[in-house]
């Protein structure tokens, strides 16, 4: 079997050689620089993403790095709350805070890690691809000009918005009209600020700006730059916050926020991850979530379509329709929280306090809110849960208590309740839910009394 090339060694880049090295497919990562970029970028993924890390092999790690984030806080322009989302800081339905704050370098070096204790994956770093199609990639190493060529089972380009095999392939990016001009700014802090461990939401026209803590001492703040406005002094903007506490800047960069997204993602055996596919604003913090998701989906997909004699075209032509809709969905949400909470005149702004005080105050709406789930895959199996992902309760297993993924294994299985009969496909593993091995009763709960077949990636395939 020849190797997978993949374009881009980001987190999405290196999740997705792990996820595939794990299930046997030997992976050659190519990335334009040696070493991870080694300024903060991504700051935030949920509970469900953190099942994928989990999966990659580097959750408990990461947890010792992150932070649990408590929820939002959207703030007028003078910093009073106007409303509050908390979310919950121990465990939520996929076994993991829903919001967990850091710094991208720590999750880089955790990914790398990973990525070079696995046997089947290459990296070469210094290297700028200039062609490639589904059977071969060319590339420069920069160290010496020479050019080489390497055979490939499939090219996943994963190699960000400005992604070199999106341009390769002839996709085309298609703008979803949303482009805001930001100031991002990081900086260590000489003592802790004391602030509450949320995203702080200034909801101010006159300069929307954000604030959160992604560790100790550490911080992150954002403000929104107008049109034509040139680069600001960041003390000035600081200054309300720190409240006399010296700061060091790490990053002080412009960014500008945009919505868009390929077409297509695919071009025969080449696929596009993560930024080269996609591309959102940050204010529901799922930018880097997105990307992972996509490795995810396609790293099984690729696996068994490699591993089947005839392959399974099925499943490939699946990645691009099941994440495709998922990922417009989750733009389409960014972009209204973004008009929410930044955008509109002054006479918008006054409007938009009394609503969202009127959210604050109707519990329903205040749920909603705060729910975490992201949107189900379209097209997927049958049942009214297809689509979905399953809850992951801790179990009690032969040899101890753990997390329902683990006692799922990598492929498909089969959740039956106790006592009901099931003849599963061929290899697929049956878990039978006892209360023995559901003590606190969340997944029965779940289940109640259906069987449920899971794909690998713990999406709802169908409900018995």
């Amino acid at each position: 079997m020849d190797r997978v090339v993949i374009v881009g060694a980001g987190p999405v880049g290196v999740g997705a050689a792990i996820l595939l090295a794990q299930r046997g497919v030997p992976c050659l990562v190519l990335d334009r620089y040696p070493e991870p970029y080694p300024l903060p970028r991504a700051v935030h993924v949920d509970d469900e993403v953190m099942r994928i890390l989990q999966e990659i092999g580097v959750a408990e790690d990461f947890l010792r790095l992150s932070r649990p984030g408590l929820g939002l806080r959207l703030l007028d322009a003078r910093h009073r709350v106007m409303a509050e989302f908390r979310r919950d800081s121990t465990s939520g339905p996929h076994g993991y805070p829903q919001a967990n704050m850091f710094d991208q370098p720590d999750l880089e070096r955790l990914l790398r890690a990973r990525m070079a204790a696995l046997e089947g994956i290459e990296f070469i770093g210094g290297a700028e691809v200039f062609a490639a199609d589904s059977s071969s990639v060319r590339y420069r190493l920069t160290s010496d000009n020479t050019e080489h060529t390497v055979p490939a089972s499939a090219v996943l380009g994963c190699d960000g918005a400005n992604s070199t095999v999106r341009t390769l392939i002839g996709a085309q990016r298609l703008d979803l009209r949303f482009a805001e001009r930001w100031l991002v700014v990081d900086g260590v802090c000489e003592s802790d600020l004391e602030a509450w461990g949320g995203v702080h939401q200034v909801c101010d026209p006159r300069r929307a700006a954000s604030f959160m803590q992604l560790g100790p001492q550490r911080y992150r703040w954002e403000f929104r730059l107008f049109d034509h406005e040139p680069l600001l002094d960041v003390e000035p903007l600081l200054s309300p916050w720190l409240r006399g506490t010296g700061v060091r800047i790490v990053r002080r960069a412009e960014y500008t926020f945009r919505a868009a997204v390929a077409d297509p993602w695919r071009s025969g055996r080449t696929f596009l991850l993560g930024d080269a596919a996609h591309e959102t604003p940050p204010f529901i913090g799922q930018g880097l979530g997105a990307g992972l998701r996509d490795a995810y989906n396609l790293a099984w997909k690729l696996a068994a379509d490699l591993q089947t004699p005839g392959g399974a075209p099925d499943l490939l032509d699946s990645y691009e329709r099941e994440r495709s809709p998922h990922v417009r969905a989750q733009i389409r949400l960014a972009k209204v929280a973004g008009w929410a909470m930044t955008g509109g005149q002054d006479r918008a702004a006054a409007v938009r306090r009394v609503v969202l005080g009127a959210i604050w105050r109707l519990p329903g709406l205040k749920g909603l809110a705060l729910r975490s789930t992201s949107p189900p895959l379209r097209g997927v199996g049958s049942g009214r849960r297809a689509g979905t992902l399953s809850p992951q309760p801790r179990v009690m297993l032969d040899d101890g208590e753990r997390l329902l993924d683990e006692a799922l294994g990598p492929g498909w299985s089969v959740l039956c309740p106790d006592g009901r009969a099931v003849s599963p496909d061929s290899g697929h593993r049956v878990v039978r839910v006892t209360p023995e091995l559901d003590p606190s009763g969340r997944l029965r709960r779940w289940l109640r009394g259906r069987t449920v077949v899971l794909r690998p990636d713990r999406v709802v395939h169908a409900t018995r």
